[in-house]
């Protein structure tokens, strides 16, 4: 995960990161919190603990809850639908779900919160959404993958 967004950040709010956390909660269910939270302690350690970070806490947790919610068995062409949609509403939400740390951080008011979001969806959090879809495509081979290697290596 971490490797992979190194890889991609020359392409801004485009990255792998939903891909690997919503793959990883369907194969490892409630251990997939294991590599989302390595991802975010090298992130804040590549980059610094600085006032970006403490959302990571949260930000791929609630992606990684969706994605728990989610049914077990879906059908083979529902699947990957369901997963793109919800790459791409995280990517799309991505503003909302920052904003309470940063309105408790720069001890913004509500309407400063909301002025915040609104300037932050456009184009910010829309390329989110676009690049969490188009690169969820990637989740059901992803989910395969780690399937068929389970088979040979327990983890």
């Amino acid at each position: 995960m971490f490797v992979s967004k190194l890889l991609m950040e020359g392409f801004p709010n485009f990255h792998l990161i939903a891909v690997f956390t919503i793959a990883f909660t369907v194969v490892y269910r409630v251990k997939a919190l294991v590599p989302i939270y390595v991802f975010v302690l090298l992130t804040g350690l590549y980059a610094g603990f600085s006032v970006w970070w403490p959302p990571y806490l949260y930000l791929w947790t609630v992606l990684w809850g969706v994605t728990m919610l989610l049914p077990k068995k879906m059908p083979e062409w529902l699947a990957p639908v369901v997963y793109c949609l919800v790459a791409g509403l995280h990517g799309l939400s991505y503003g909302a779900l920052y904003s309470p740390y940063q309105a408790i951080a720069f001890h913004l008011s509500f309407r400063q919160t909301l002025a915040w979001i609104a300037a932050g969806f456009f184009p910010w959090d829309v390329m989110h959404a676009v690049g969490n879809v188009s690169l969820g495509v990637l989740i059901v081979p992803l989910i395969l993958l780690l399937k068929k290697l389970n088979k040979t290596v327990k983890i």
